[in-house]
């Protein structure tokens, strides 16, 4: 792969029956009611839960142990979030980068998904983004789910 090719980035959308403002809420102050940590965990059995906490994304296993998923990048409530990614990783691993929009419509609202940054992870990048374009549905059901 060239230092230049950029890969495309996985583009996910779900519209939720409410306002911004509680989508928005669901998704970062509420994402240890409705993530899958029995799928996706760096602890699996051992997970606790998941937080976003002083501008990071933490995991947190039944001994106390904690696995940061990433650093938040913008916080502008109700309307985006963006954080890197890299759940489980250690300091200085490559990162790719994710950004969630709510956007307004009507009386509900459109969260939009973006993950991007996979040529970062160097070769075989296109294996662990299929994995992403595959997993972020499931997600962002159990997100509508607990809305």
């Amino acid at each position: 792969m060239s230092a230049q090719t950029t890969a495309p980035p996985v583009l996910r959308t779900v519209t939720v029956a409410v306002d911004a403002e509680r989508a928005f809420e669901v998704f970062t102050r509420r994402i240890g009611d409705w993530w899958p940590l029995q799928s996706y965990s760096c602890f699996e059995e051992d997970a606790t839960g998941v937080v976003f906490e002083a501008e990071r994304i933490v995991e947190r296993s039944k001994s106390g142990e904690e696995a940061v998923w990433g650093e938040i990048l913008a916080w502008e409530p109700p309307f985006r979030i963006a954080f890197t990614w890299h759940p489980g990783a250690e300091a200085g691993a490559p990162m790719t980068e994710v950004e969630v929009r709510f956007r307004p419509q009507g009386g509900s609202t459109v969260v939009e998904l973006e993950h991007t940054g996979w040529e970062r992870l160097g070769e075989g990048w296109e294996e662990t983004r299929s994995q992403y374009e595959n997993g972020w549905p499931a997600v962002l059901d159990l997100f509508t789910q607990a809305i």
